[in-house]
């Protein structure tokens, strides 16, 4: 087993990171430079992730639909801002079928445009509106520098686009799915975000408005972790979303996108790992419990077997994802270390002396040792497993908060904040001009994350960099 030991997180972070994608089995590298091949373990976590957001997507009216990979360059180039913004990032295709197309197609980095264009043949009147469509697909952004999950050229995403009569209308929907993503990274995967708006420098090509939930990793970088933007009118001009109001006169609609990646898996590693591996929250683990029986022959292998096979079927009919590891020829140690490494949020062992006492072992991965181990009664077992993994999913969520706020610094001037954002977040008032934006970018490499929509000064205050009048405060820190 010591050629599967992860490098520490102190030693190296990213290193353990990379290493801890690649032994537990999410993902691995592509043939093609900057793609991954998402592995089962790490698809079955993108599918529980995708059920829980689907779910909530369905609750607030939304169905679902899918456009094609393909592009027209020219649908690209009717937003000029948007294609700026994309323009060094997109893979274009020139050649079909052997010959030369005779309009290049760009493989969709997101699907503003031809889905603008279909809304275009889809909206007339006032009556077709709003039109609630999500798309569950995968996009392609020649990123330079890649890192598995947080950052490849191909990742997988869900994409919300909705066309409005009103104004007021669509900046609701952008933070009604705000709201959204807030619940699901909060209470599914046990990840504190701060919800917020972007700045014009950080916002979304071709959006009004642009707002965002961050995370604070355990190396204290900041992490996107889904974006919801207003459009305004951008895209409806230019590609002619209009309807005719009750009036009877012609408008341009109002439109809203919004997008949460496979990115969230990273955030989940990074927010709740450890040195030995994987912690997943239960609410979305592919596996919640597993299962080692404990023998050392045939006889004791009989009564072991029939009290697992009894206990599995229990707990697999109230719903627990549980798998019993049954292999022969390695050791419980090995198994132990092997699970833990995936993030199994808890481990049942049952050997002999269990089935004598009528107890099992229980382990919580999060917690470390005997600190995490009890035994309990094999009577209402199911409610018992239960109770234990709503106790995991809340303590990760404490534990995360407790990290996050405790690395969260009101910096008295720049000088503070540059020390502060080296190791943490600085919550500063900041005058909202590009200049001193960039500034603290270029003296720090911190960007601005968020302007929080929540928990605002009620008073003004001074920019932290040139001293201007301040009404609002920023989260400054640098981010993956």
């Amino acid at each position: 087993m010591a050629e599967e030991k992860l490098p520490t997180r102190a030693e190296n972070f990213a290193d353990w990171y990379n290493d801890l994608v690649l032994k537990a089995e999410l993902a691995d590298y592509s043939p093609v430079r900057g793609c991954m091949v998402v592995r089962p373990y790490g698809w079955t976590l993108w599918e529980n992730i995708q059920g829980q957001l689907d779910r909530r997507f369905k609750d607030t009216g939304h169905v679902n639909a899918a456009f094609p990979l393909f592009i027209p360059m020219s649908f690209l180039e009717k937003e000029k801002e948007h294609v700026k913004g994309f323009a060094p990032e997109l893979a274009v295709v020139t050649h079909g079928g052997g010959e030369k197309l005779e309009e290049p197609l760009v493989v969709r980095p997101t699907s503003e445009t031809i889905i603008g264009y279909m809304y275009s043949k889809w909206i007339k009147s006032w009556r077709d509106l709003p039109v609630l469509i999500n798309q569950w697909g995968n996009v392609v952004r020649w990123e330079l520098r890649t890192k598995l999950f947080l950052r490849t050229a191909e990742f997988y995403w869900q994409e919300g686009h909705t066309a409005h009569a009103t104004e007021q209308e669509a900046r609701e929907e952008t933070l009604r799915m705000l709201d959204v993503y807030t619940d699901f990274a909060v209470n599914e995967a046990a990840v504190p975000v701060i919800k917020g708006i972007k700045s014009e420098t950080e916002k979304f090509a071709g959006a009004v408005m642009s707002t965002t939930i961050e995370a604070m990793m355990q190396d204290t970088k900041a992490l996107q972790s889904g974006t919801s933007h207003f459009l305004g009118q951008n895209f409806a001009k230019a590609f002619e979303i209009q309807f005719t109001n009750q009036n009877n006169e012609l408008e341009f609609c109002y439109t809203t996108s919004w997008g949460l990646s496979t990115r969230m898996i990273g955030a989940i590693i990074m927010t709740h790992g450890d040195d030995q591996g994987l912690i997943l929250p239960p609410r979305l683990a592919p596996i919640q419990m597993v299962l080692v029986p404990i023998y050392k022959n045939d006889a004791e292998k009989a009564s072991v077997m029939e009290v697992t096979n009894r206990i599995w079927q229990e707990l697999k009919a109230a719903g627990i994802r549980i798998k019993v590891d049954d292999r022969e020829g390695v050791t419980p140690g090995f198994k132990y270390n092997d699970w833990e490494m995936r993030g199994v949020p808890l481990r049942m062992e049952i050997g002999p002396k269990d089935v004598e006492k009528g107890s099992v072992a229980l382990a919580r991965r999060d917690k470390p040792g005997r600190e995490g181990k009890s035994f309990v009664s094999q009577e209402n077992i199911a409610a018992t497993v239960s109770e234990m993994l709503v106790n995991i999913q809340a303590a990760l969520l404490e534990r995360a908060t407790a990290m996050r706020d405790s690395h969260i610094h009101d910096p008295k001037d720049y000088e503070e904040l540059k020390q502060v954002v080296q190791g943490g977040w600085a919550f500063s008032y900041w005058c909202e001009s590009k200049a001193c934006e960039a500034k603290v970018k270029e003296d720090t490499k911190a960007s601005t994350r968020c302007i929080p929509i929540d928990g605002q000064p009620e008073h003004v205050g001074t920019c932290i960099v040139c001293g201007a009048k301040a009404k609002r405060k920023v989260y400054f820190a640098k981010a993956y």
